[in-house]
């Protein structure tokens, strides 16, 4: 068989003619669509035979790489294993006959399935209540932010239009900001990888909405300032925005609440274990300290008299339903399978991970910043600069090894970054042998150089343009001469 032959577009392996369906009988009659809704010309679809198509995909679907597929060390991401036990309790017909329009009454079990996950999601993180209604991570933040202008425009206090954000922060944060209507004043990170305090302090006033602060940041490191941050945030009359993108190595050891966050964000296609990458799906619920509950948004389920209501009344709006609630179903089950007692090893066993391959790899990777890191750590590259070897060609050489690369060239703070965050499920094994496979890229650096830059080798695709694929992508194909040949 031509192992080349489902590298081909489904459209390649059209013929004239073949079929790969039957339909049932029709019983419904015939109707004739409006002149103006019919096609002038017939669909170019692909004309294949069931065989063709299920090789096609199925071999197609092995290029695919996943959490179940290996080892996903993609930094800022945590990436971590989706278990089946989720999916099969999101799978229940219970649940996937619902209809979110369908009345209170005859769906209480889904109701109380957001409600104690709202209530779950508050304890961990030390937040009052939750919303779960934002789609992603970064809806989570716009979500966020827009119960912080809420809250100070409740107040008459419309002068607060500047946020604050560190220079290590993630791209969606000045992103969401702006797209809220707000202006980005950037704070300067200390050499350490911290926010500066002495470069904060004269960039706050009375024009101030928020700081938006990730903990740890972006390069996997402890913000130890942030009880002295909040007091003088507070001191000026802002608050205080937690972005959950790296709460994983926090869950059991500390709380957001308890540092002084006002807002939050949580992803729980992240920290919660719920599918991840691809676009979706995603779910950002966003959390709110003691006396702010008033501003996140409707709809919002609560308990009442041991009956689950759906509250309409509060003014922000951000969602026609109760958010994507079939990640909802996966994270809550995720919970409940840890427990109290499980749940407080997440983050410490994310931590000790990180700092298990940092150490083992810093003699061959260069090491920006020393010292103790959470779940995640920043190399710059190659510490042996003079083979030319760059953080892309480490990369694309992992992914002939059957490894994902980890995230490169974030954060902006260092030339040829490498991000790399494994999560608290992979075991010492899988760990020694990726921090094997990084010792021997170094090797090879060293004595093939040329190997490295010319990966990958094994993969069905090389290198490709992503400059030129982002400025003109082709999303339609254009029907050619058919060849039989």
């Amino acid at each position: 068989m031509n192992s080349k032959l489902y590298d081909k577009l489904i459209f390649e392996l059209s013929h004239p003619g073949c079929q790969g369906f039957s339909l049932p009988k029709n019983e419904f009659g015939h109707y004739t669509l409006p002149e103006e809704q019919r096609r002038q010309e017939d669909a170019q679809l692909p004309e294949c035979d069931e065989l063709t198509v299920v090789r096609h995909y199925t071999n197609h679907s092995g290029n695919n790489f996943g959490v179940n597929n290996g080892f996903y060390p993609l930094g800022s991401c945590t990436m971590k294993y989706n278990p089946c036990i989720n999916e099969e309790v999101a799978q229940m017909p219970a649940f996937t006959a619902l209809h979110p329009a369908q009345s209170e009454e005859s769906c209480q079990g889904a109701l109380e399935v957001s409600y104690k996950l709202q209530q779950a999601l508050a304890a961990l993180t030390g937040m009052a209540d939750f919303t779960l209604n934002p789609f992603a991570g970064a809806h989570g933040e716009l979500t966020g932010l827009m119960i912080i202008r809420s809250y100070h425009q409740s107040r008459n206090d419309e002068k607060r239009v500047k946020v604050i954000v560190p220079d290590s922060a993630h791209g969606t944060n000045p992103a969401s900001a702006a797209v809220c209507g707000l202006e980005i004043v950037e704070v300067k990170s200390t050499t350490e990888g911290l926010v500066d305090v002495e470069d904060l302090k004269p960039l706050l006033g009375e024009d101030v909405a928020a700081i938006m602060m990730t903990n740890p940041n972006t390069l996997g490191l402890f913000e130890k300032e942030i009880p002295e941050i909040a007091q003088l945030v507070h001191a000026c009359g802002a608050l205080m925005y937690y972005d959950g993108a790296n709460l994983n190595p926090m869950l059991g050891a500390c709380r957001p609440g308890d540092m002084g966050f006002d807002v939050m964000h949580v992803n729980l296609h992240k920290t919660f274990s719920t599918p991840h990458g691809g676009g979706g799906p995603g779910s950002g619920p966003v959390g709110v300290r003691k006396g702010l509950e008033a501003f996140l948004p409707s709809p919002h389920v609560e308990q009442v008299d041991g009956r689950y209501v759906v509250d309409h009344s509060h003014f922000n709006h951000v969602g026609a339903y109760l958010g994507n609630f079939g990640i909802i179903l996966r994270a809550y089950t995720y919970i409940l399978s840890l427990g109290k007692t499980y749940v407080k090893q997440v983050g410490p066993l994310a931590t000790l991970n990180a700092n298990y391959i940092k150490e083992c790899l810093k003699d061959v990777y260069e090491l920006p910043i020393a010292g103790l890191c959470k779940h995640e750590f920043v190399f710059d590259g190659l510490k042996d600069k003079s083979t030319g070897v760059t953080t892309m060609d480490v990369a694309k050489r992992l992914l002939d090894y059957g490894y994902h690369a980890p995230t490169i060239y974030f954060p902006l703070l260092f030339h040829q970054a490498m991000m790399i965050e494994p999560t608290e499920n992979e075991s010492k094994q899988t760990i020694d042998g990726f921090i094997a496979v990084l010792r021997k890229i170094a090797e090879e650096a060293r004595l093939t150089p040329e190997v490295v830059k010319e990966a990958p080798h094994n993969t069905p695709i090389s290198r490709v343009d992503d400059v030129l694929a982002a400025k003109h992508p082709i999303l339609t194909y254009k029907q050619l001469v058919h060849d039989d040949n």
